[in-house]
């Protein structure tokens, strides 16, 4: 059954196809038979099974090349009076004009089989075992031809050239269009990397700056006055579990993020101005300079990356923020409460890879009473 079904045409266009490979074929069987004007019955005897053959060679010739080239062989070019080209090898061969590459009318369909064979198929012994069937065929048609050299020269070039030389072009054709898809599928999947970098520095960037200012309400709760015992350490628990909540964060984002994918990151919504007020709101102290002119594209989320590890990393530190048209400065003071969070690396390594992209410098190192990062942007950024 499986192999009825391979024998069904695709769509009707291949059953077109392989009905007009049939005629044009069924014609070159008539011209190479006799002729059915002047012999009627040797037309019958000799042409009519041949052109069934020939019919049943194109029905399986689509899904099995070989097996056509194996029907084939009654057509293959076993005349050596007609040739590609004729060579005078008399210095070598006691004849003259010897045919090189033999043709008779049906061959080129034997050669269009035979590079079908080396196009679809990715084995390599069925095509040794019909080329290997189609060598001892040639072997006996040329004993019977005399066996002389002009024979063996004119054989071996009919058997190259009808046979391996197109083989050859189909597998160099499959190949190629092999890497191809190697190459498309590779393509596929460096972009499905750089959106699931992106994704993932979008989630440490947005999710890591909401847990951080959870931390840092978390924080204020637990020096605020007028709070019994079970309330402060309600809200210590709070800061842990946001510290925690970070740390989780990071494990699965370092699932998603490939390390040496260069992915851009997307623009941050906020500006600065509103991610400053919402850090403030959620109780750090921070103060802004913002200088007139142009703000830089980095600013949204460099800011945001610097007071998301302030928040982490010095719970209740005084933060400066300065952002100019071609610098960035965030700079924080000594902790006021013990930090739980660890650090990762996956967003200050993620904005240092977009700075470098657009051109600029980032310097991020710690100072004796706190942090300080800073982005230098060239003025033709």
């Amino acid at each position: 059954m499986h192999a009825l079904r391979r024998l069904r045409r695709a769509s009707r266009r291949q059953v077109i196809y392989d009905l007009l490979l049939w005629v044009a074929l069924g014609v070159v069987v008539s011209v190479m038979g006799p002729d059915p004007l002047t012999d009627p019955a040797g037309f019958g005897v000799v042409t009519v099974p041949k052109l069934v053959l020939a019919g049943v060679a194109v029905l399986l010739g689509r899904p099995y090349p070989p097996a056509a080239l194996i029907l084939l062989l009654p057509f293959g070019p076993w005349q050596f009076d007609m040739g590609f080209a004729t060579v005078d090898l008399n210095w070598l061969l006691p004849r003259d004009n010897v045919k090189i590459l033999p043709l008779v009318p049906a061959s080129p369909f034997i050669m269009w089989y035979a590079y079908l064979s080396g196009r679809r198929l990715a084995r390599v012994w069925p095509a040794l075992a019909v080329f290997g069937l189609i060598a001892l065929v040639g072997v006996a048609v040329g004993l019977a031809a005399g066996g002389d050299l002009t024979v063996w020269v004119s054989l071996a070039t009919a058997l190259v050239g009808t046979y391996v030389v197109p083989y050859l072009l189909g597998v160099l054709r499959r190949r190629l269009l092999q890497q191809r898809k190697q190459t498309r599928l590779s393509v596929e999947a460096q972009a499905r990397m750089r959106e699931r970098a992106r994704i993932a520095r979008d989630m440490h960037d947005s999710l890591g700056h909401e847990l951080a200012l959870i931390a840092v309400r978390a924080a204020g709760l637990e020096l605020a006055p007028g709070l019994t015992p079970a309330q402060v350490r309600a809200a210590g628990e709070v800061r842990a579990a946001a510290a925690e909540a970070t740390e989780r964060l990071r494990q699965i984002i370092g699932l998603l993020r490939e390390e040496s994918d260069a992915a851009p990151l997307s623009p941050v919504d906020e500006d600065v101005a509103d991610i400053v007020a919402r850090a403030r709101d959620s109780g750090m102290a921070i103060t802004l300079d913002l200088a007139p002119g142009p703000v830089p594209d980095l600013a949204s989320p460099v800011v945001q990356e610097a007071l998301t590890n302030a928040a982490k990393h010095a719970p209740g530190a005084a933060v400066e923020v300065s952002v100019s048209s071609h610098r960035i400065l965030v700079r924080n003071g000594p902790p006021r409460a013990r930090s739980t969070a660890r650090s990762g690396g996956l967003g200050l390594a993620g904005l240092q890879e977009r700075v470098r992209l657009s051109g600029g410098t980032l310097s991020a190192v710690p100072q004796a009473d706190g942090f300080r990062l800073e982005v230098t942007i060239p003025e033709d950024s």
